[in-house]
Parts: structure tokens; C-alpha cells; sequence
């Protein structure tokens, strides 16, 4: 049994002072110590940007890929080694932008891995513009000074309307209730998506508001239409676990269907 301090490696995160990002690493060593996790067993993918540095920060094995690509390297590590508890994670410009295509796939096909997406609704990493997520009405580009007056995505509600089978968003602030649904997500069986609001006083001073506004709600269903009722009407502010249905994960096991080799068969 290691202690959640024993989890973190000896690299030093490098972060701007507030960032929420240091909670969400916190949590993440909190859970793995909950779970009795072996460093060897579990492999952390990422995208590009801030929060995509965390692998390195984590003791056990990682991956940090290309931009927005996290989605396909974990499911495709988690079909080969199921023995394997594979979480990715990255930013909402790196899961939502040139990764929102795999967010829906790997979404629908209910591969069993974690994904942790830690959404300070800008781009952090290249100096403050306007991300998938950002409000319509924020003026504090210079790329966008009257606003990115485009409606944000919603990313638990498309996680529902693609198949995710667990829904939850959590909150920086709040690093031991992030650990919890950590646990939770990495022992259900299936996607489990977790939308993390981490703040960013860098470029988002405001952010720091969230402590305030932030405010749990107890709605966790296994009914896809009441979870789309809650999550159309939710302010994106709320955190907890929204929607949890166990089904079964891709790929499907038939026991009629003969395994092949694959290697033989390319030879000449």
C-alpha cells in the first residue's frame, strides 16, 4: 500500500500559482491510494496543453501524445492490455476542439477507460484564447474582444447523446470530492467521462468565483432522458456524479469466434 504523497514523481509540476490543475493532480493520487492502485498497472494518456503535462507528474506509467488524440491511444492501449486501468486526460481545447470527433466515438463505444477532462474553458497553454467551452460573451481576447459569440459546448450533455455510460463533472476546489468520483469512475465498468471545472486565474480571474457558485446536485440516474432533462437545464456549474448505466463494453467477447493470428497471416 503506498500513501497518496508516494504516487507523485519527482518531477515538479510547473503550473501557474492557482492553477486547478494541482487539485486535479492531488485527486488523482488520493484515488489511486484509495484503490490500492499498483504504479505498474495503471497508464495515464494525454493530449497538448497545461493540464496534458500531468502524466509526468504521476508515478506510473504515461503517455503524452499528439493534440487531441489521447481518446484513441487509451482505447486502443485498453483493448490490447484490459488488464491494464488506463485513464486519459486533457483540456477542453484538446478533447473538445481537434479531439471532439473522438470524444464522440470513444464515447459510443463504451471502451472500459477514464476520461478526465480539466476544463478552464480557455486556451491556457498558448496565452488566452477563446476554447470550445468558453462563454459567448467573454471579451478578454485580444482574438476575440467583443467575444467568441458562439454558444459553448456542453460536454456532459454530448457525452450523454453519444453513449458515455458514466457522466459526472467535478470541481478543483474540491479535490477530496474529485477523489471520490475518481474512484467511482475507474471501477465502473465502461466510459466513465469526468468534466473537472479547473480554474485558470491566469487568464480567467474570474474563475475564482466558482468557489462561490459551485454547488453540488444529487441527480445521479440511470434514465437517459431525466440525466438530458437535468444537464439542458443545468447552469454548468454544478458538480457530482450525473448519470451511471453499466452496459457492456467494446470489444464484445463471443466465445463462438475463434481467435486468429494475426502475425501469420501477413507472412509471406
Amino acid at each position: 500500500m503506498l500513501s497518496a504523497k508516494q504516487y507523485k514523481s519527482g518531477v515538479k509540476p510547473i503550473w501557474c500559482p492557482g492553477c486547478g490543475h494541482f487539485a486535479v493532480l492531488n485527486a488523482i493520487t488520493k484515488a489511486f491510494a484509495a484503490l490500492e492502485q499498483a504504479p505498474e498497472d495503471a497508464v495515464l494518456v494525454s493530449g497538448i496543453g497545461c493540464s496534458s503535462r500531468l502524466p509526468a507528474y504521476i508515478n506510473s506509467y504515461g503517455f503524452h501524445g499528439v493534440h487531441g488524440r489521447a481518446l484513441p491511444v487509451a482505447a486502443g492501449l485498453k483493448v490490447a492490455r484490459p488488464d491494464l486501468n488506463v485513464i486519459a486526460m486533457g483540456g477542453d481545447g484538446d478533447g473538445f476542439s481537434i479531439g471532439g470527433n473522438h470524444f464522440l466515438h470513444a464515447s459510443r463505444r463504451n471502451v472500459d477507460i477514464v476520461y478526465i477532462v480539466m476544463d478552464n474553458e480557455v486556451y491556457g497553454m498558448t496565452k488566452g484564447q477563446a476554447s470550445p467551452t468558453t462563454p459567448a460573451s467573454w471579451e478578454h481576447s485580444k482574438l476575440t474582444p467583443h467575444g467568441p459569440e458562439v454558444r459553448p459546448f456542453q460536454p456532459c450533455a454530448i457525452a450523454l447523446a453519444s453513449g458515455a455510460s458514466f457522466i459526472a463533472r467535478g470541481y478543483s476546489g474540491d479535490p477530496n470530492g474529485l477523489a471520490h468520483m475518481l474512484f467511482e469512475a475507474v471501477q465502473h465498468p465502461g466510459f466513465a467521462f469526468i468534466q473537472v471545472l479547473s480554474q485558470c486565474p491566469t487568464f480567467c480571474p474570474e474563475q475564482k468565483q466558482w468557489k462561490e457558485t459551485v454547488h453540488l446536485e444529487e441527480v445521479c440516474t440511470d434514465d437517459p432522458v431525466k440525466a438530458a432533462a437535468f444537464l439542458h437545464g443545468d447552469d454548468g456549474l454544478s458538480k457530482g456524479i450525473f448519470y451511471r448505466q453499466p452496459r457492456p463494453t467494446w470489444p464484445v467477447e463471443h466465445p463462438d469466434t475463434q481467435p486468429t493470428n494475426l502475425r501469420k497471416s501477413f507472412e509471406i
